[in-house]
């Protein structure tokens, strides 16, 4: 077990990227996948203000004014939450092409499944996220390592420059040390 969270990012490193890529807003649904992160932010690592949103279509529709009024969000959620806010995105990200970077961790990852496609998980939940970010023309990227946190400046241009959404997919979880 301690060798598949240790492959895993460091909670420290994803601050550091997050910071990076300016984002000021931390906008959540707790996400377990997520723990390490969310008890980073709440420390004050980052500087980055916490949000608390009720539920997902919240943080998507507060991440929106947040981006109105200037400021660079992030909306962290679950796969299931994710999902559970797809009319949401599509109205806010989709249509009124409010650009929007989403933080989703994929709860229900099958510890064999990590080193393959999240598409070939036994479960649902996690094998649905990429065709659906696909089908609705939302590029994301896969956090599954350290080397992967450049795509966090990738995602943020790229939500910018296309006017509308783009996802981090994490894809084990974050780890403390």
């Amino acid at each position: 077990m301690s060798e598949m969270l240790e492959a895993g990012i460091r909670a420290s490193a994803m601050v550091v990227a997050l910071k990076d890529a300016g984002v000021s807003h931390f906008v959540t649904v707790p996400d377990f996948v997520q723990l390490a992160l969310h008890q980073a932010v709440e420390r004050g690592e980052g500087n980055m203000a916490l949000v608390r949103a009720c539920n997902e279509d919240q943080a998507v529709c507060t991440s929106a004014g947040l981006t109105i009024a200037g400021g660079r969000p992030l909306i962290v959620v679950q796969n299931q939450g994710f999902y559970a806010c797809i009319n949401s995105l599509r109205a806010v990200g989709l249509d009124a092409r409010i650009p929007s970077v989403f933080l989703i961790g994929q709860f229900g990852r099958e510890h064999d499944n990590y080193g393959h496609p999240a598409t070939s998980s036994r479960r649902r939940v996690v094998s649905l996220l990429e065709p659906l970010l696909e089908t609705l023309g939302v590029p994301y990227w896969q956090l599954e390592s350290e080397s992967d946190l450049t795509a966090v400046d990738e995602a943020f241009e790229a939500a910018r420059a296309r006017g509308g959404p783009a996802a981090l997919v994490v894809g084990r979880p974050i780890t403390w040390h």
